[in-house]
């Protein structure tokens, strides 16, 4: 009976080492993400004002070019909303529910 209790709490102590280990590995990923949404908004920012400036310049070259930048931006916008998407997801059922709720009232 002694062994059976000394083997099971061997492999608790490897349960709650690995469950440890993942869940720092979440963690450093999860701020790792928010850092990365923080930089893609300020880059959005500056890019979008960038393409707000009018530019007097009508060559096929600089117009190919402010293609490409409005693709970028583009770029940009699709891939920190593939990496919220949970969190929109969650956010429009948030007030999908509080506006159900209002309309019974």
């Amino acid at each position: 009976m002694g062994y059976i209790i000394t083997i099971l709490c061997i492999l608790l102590g490897v349960a709650v080492y690995f469950c440890f280990k993942f869940a720092m590995i979440i963690i450093n990923t999860q701020e790792v993400i928010e850092e990365s949404l923080d930089i893609l908004d300020e880059k959005y920012a500056k890019i979008s004002e960038i393409l707000n400036i009018p530019i007097f310049f009508d060559s096929k070259e600089v117009r190919d070019v402010l293609h490409e930048i409005k693709g970028v931006r583009d770029s940009i916008l699709a891939i920190a909303q593939k990496l919220t998407n949970q969190e929109i997801i969650e956010e429009e059922n948030e007030e999908e529910d509080n506006g159900q709720q209002k309309d019974k009232k």
